[in-house]
C-alpha cells in the first residue's frame, strides 16, 4: 500500500506512507539501522558518563567526535589512502592494520581533546562553584569554538572522500544481506562497549567513577580523588568517540566536514537520553533503537523524514518515561 499526500497537485511530495517499502525491506533496514545505532551508542557513552558524574550535558562532546574524524582522515592519507581510489589495494591484512592504526590515532586525539576541554573549560568553573547554567553555556561555547576553528582551517567544503572498505556480501539474515562493513562496525562497537562497561563496573577506576557520581564529598573522604576521576571520565568518553569517528567514516566516507559532528552529536545525545542518560547499557539500547527507527521511518515516510522520526521517537518515549527506557543507573548504583 502506498499513499501519498501533497499540498497541491503542483507541489512536490512532502510525505509518503510507503508501507510496502517498509515491509519489503524490513530486515535490511533493521540490520543497517543496527549499524548506525552501534556508532550512535559509542558516542552516547561520552554523554552518559559525564552526566552521571557531573550532572553536565557536555555539548562539546560532538566536537570531540569531530576531532577524531579529522585525525583519522589525515593519518589515513599519510598511510597511503587516497581520495581517488575506491579502496585501499595493498591487501586485506595491511588494510586492517592501517585501519587499526587510524582508529588508535583518532582515539588518542579525541581523548586528549576531551581532557583539554575538561581542564580548560569546566574545571575552573567547578573551582568557583559556578551554577549549572554557566556550565551549559560554556559547553555550547566550547562546541562552537572548536567547530569554527575547523571552519577557518578547512573551509566549508567536505574533505575529498576516502572509501576505506568496499562492501562485500558475507551472509544473509532472513532477507537482509550482511556485508563486511556492517560486521566490522557492529563487532568493533560491541567489543568497545563491553570494555567500557567492564571498566566502569569491574575496575578500581570504575568504582571511583560510581562513588563520585553518588557523593563527591564522601568519595573524597574515602580516599577517592574526584578531579582524577572526572578527568578519567572525559578521557574514556573521548576515546570511544574517536573510535566511533573511524567507524562512521567507514560507513559514510563523505561525512568529514567542519560541522559534521553536530548532527551526530545531537543524535548520540538523544540516544543517551532515550536509553536513560547515566546508564551505559541504556546508551547502547538507545543508540540501537534510534538507528533502527531512523531507517524504518525513512522507508515509511521518505528520506527527508529520517531525522524527524528519530527525535519524535525521543519525545514520545520521554513523555511516558522521562528517565529513559532503562532509567539512570550510574548514579543510583553508584558504588
Amino acid at each position: 500500500m502506498h499513499i501519498t499526500l501533497a499540498a497541491t497537485t503542483l507541489a512536490d511530495t512532502w510525505i509518503s506512507f510507503d508501507t510496502s517499502s517498509l515491509i519489503r525491506d524490513f530486515w535490511s533496514l533493521t540490520t543497517d539501522g543496527l549499524t548506525y545505532g552501534a556508532i550512535y551508542a559509542l558516542i552516547a557513552i561520552g554523554y552518559t558518563l559525564v552526566y552521571g558524574v557531573l550532572r553536565l550535558i557536555n555539548f562539546a562532546h560532538s566536537e570531540v567526535f569531530l576531532v577524531g574524524m579529522f585525525a583519522q582522515y589525515f593519518i589515513l592519507q599519510a598511510l597511503g589512502f587516497t581520495p581517488a581510489a575506491d579502496a585501499y589495494n595493498e591487501g586485506v591484512a595491511l588494510t586492517v592494520v592501517y585501519l587499526i592504526v587510524a582508529m588508535l590515532i583518532a582515539m588518542i586525539a579525541s581523548g586528549a581533546t576531551a581532557v583539554i576541554i575538561e581542564r580548560v573549560a569546566y574545571r575552573p568553573l567547578r573551582k568557583r562553584g559556578a551554577p549549572p547554567l554557566v556550565f551549559l553555556i560554556t559547553a555550547i561555547g566550547a562546541s562552537l569554538a572548536i567547530q569554527q576553528a575547523f571552519f577557518v582551517w578547512r573551509g566549508q567544503n567536505p574533505e575529498p572522500q576516502i572509501r576505506l572498505m568496499t562492501p562485500v556480501h558475507v551472509f544473509n539474515i532472513f532477507s537482509a544481506q550482511i556485508d563486511n562493513v556492517q560486521i566490522m562496525i557492529v563487532v568493533s562497537a560491541v567489543i568497545l562497549m563491553i570494555l567500557a562497561d567492564s571498566f566502569v563496573n569491574r575496575t578500581k577506576f570504575g568504582r571511583g567513577i560510581r562513588a563520585v557520581a553518588q557523593d563527591p564529598t564522601t568519595a573524597r573522604l574515602m580516599g577517592v580523588n574526584p578531579e582524577k576521576v572526572i578527568m578519567t571520565t572525559f578521557l574514556v568518553g573521548g576515546i570511544l568517540a574517536g573510535a566511533a569517528a573511524l567507524l562512521y567514516t567507514i560507513k559514510i566516507p563523505q561525512g568529514i566536514v567542519f560541522s559534521g559532528g553536530f548532527l551526530l552529536g545531537i543524535k548520540a545525545f538523544a540516544a543517551a537520553v532515550l536509553g536513560g542518560i547515566g546508564n551505559l547499557r541504556g546508551a547502547l539500547l538507545g543508540g540501537l533503537l534510534l538507528g533502527v527507527s531512523e531507517n524504518w521511518g525513512q522507508a515509511l515516510f521518505g528520506g527527508a523524514w529520517r531525522d524527524v522520526v528519530a527525535f519524535v521517537l525521543l519525545i514520545a518515549v520521554l513523555m511516558f518515561r522521562p528517565s529513559g527506557i532503562l532509567g539512570e543507573s550510574l548514579g543510583r548504583a553508584r558504588a
